[in-house]
């Protein structure tokens, strides 16, 4: 089945009388993992992916872009969830890994979180926020395990996806919500991650290209498409990094990766390495779609967290449209 492009129009927009619903997780065993490839959740989502992918092709980072007045509220709201990590300094305790003051800073999340996207968004959209507020308290990490991944970032994908469903964000906003609010998304959580020394989710990072983040290769891979001087081969050189790691996502994550471990490329990131040896950035830009429909969409540890509602429903991709309420609890009850 081919993936629809994600259709972000005024005629999209959802009805006035649409009911919201809190989302739920419905992939309960491996085997469900193909009613969620075949469901209207997996084709959005995937759309929407690939939707921005389109977007910033040739893009900087720096570029001016048409940024809407929602858009700046999340990323003040992103700015402030980063004061809060000031605010709430790690606790001096014995082992490397997993500072416990991370739980503290998550608790305020999940307390503030609703209230925080009242600020965000208009009136009208506010009866939305208990169906997406799930997505966002989802996108930072885990509290229990200290841990940070793939399923958390997609989380914070989702809530994105979910902001264009309801019409807070508009087809105008598509390169911004990439490269300035994704981007600064990216900014907080490599915070989170280095403050909290929080642990990469899964098998050390197995469902990524690095320990933590994906799509930012994708988008990143994109960017870079078309450009006149870097190539992938360029990327594991350390002066074209930081020549260019402000303007580009894919040469941000590298450098960031340089930060954090030390030895050989070739030893820390070899999946990495083999991508700097792809002759195109088009090249490389299709293959990690690829990549992250199989090594992502594709893994019941990842996809077990998904949360589905009304927005991004766990329902066959062509099926006749019902109450989304009985298609999320007709979901639930076949999955268990």
């Amino acid at each position: 089945m081919s993936t629809p492009k994600f259709p972000i129009k005024e005629t999209q927009l959802l009805p006035d009388q649409h009911e919201f619903i809190v989302p739920k997780k419905c992939i309960k065993v491996p085997t469900d993992i193909t009613v969620w490839q075949k469901s209207e959740a997996y084709f959005e989502y995937l759309g929407f992916i690939l939707a921005l992918n389109e977007a910033v092709q040739g893009k900087t980072l720096d570029t001016e872009c048409v940024q809407s007045p929602i858009l700046t509220n999340v990323i003040q709201m992103l700015n402030k969830f980063d004061e809060w990590i000031t605010e709430i300094p790690p606790t001096e305790q014995p082992q490397r890994f997993g500072n416990k003051s991370f739980r503290t800073w998550h608790e305020k999340l999940q307390q503030n979180a609703a209230e925080e996207l009242k600020r965000v968004l208009p009136e009208k959209l506010h009866r939305a926020i208990p169906e997406i507020v799930q997505y966002l308290d989802e996108s930072f990490g885990n509290p229990t395990r200290i841990d940070y991944g793939t399923g958390h970032e997609m989380a914070f994908l989702m809530f994105l996806c979910c902001m264009f469903k309801i019409g807070a964000f508009k087809e105008d906003d598509k390169v911004a919500v990439a490269i300035k609010v994704f981007n600064r998304y990216l900014e907080l959580v490599r915070r989170l991650q280095l403050t909290y020394r929080m642990e990469p989710a899964g098998s050390h990072g197995v469902w990524s290209l690095d320990d933590y983040q994906f799509i930012p290769f994708i988008w990143g891979s994109a960017q870079l498409i078309g450009h006149p001087r870097i190539e992938p081969r360029h990327f594991v050189d350390q002066g074209v990094v930081e020549s260019y790691s402000k303007k580009y996502m894919f040469l941000g994550c590298i450098e960031f990766i340089s930060k954090v471990k030390i030895g050989p490329f070739a030893e820390h990131s070899n999946q990495l390495w083999n991508v700097s040896a792809v002759s195109t950035w088009s090249k490389v830009n299709s293959g990690l779609i690829k990549m992250y429909k199989a090594e992502v969409l594709a893994k019941f540890p990842v996809i077990q967290h998904v949360f589905f509602g009304s927005l991004l429903p766990l329902i066959p991709m062509n099926n006749p449209s019902t109450n989304p309420k009985t298609r999320l609890n007709e979901s639930a009850a076949a999955s268990q």
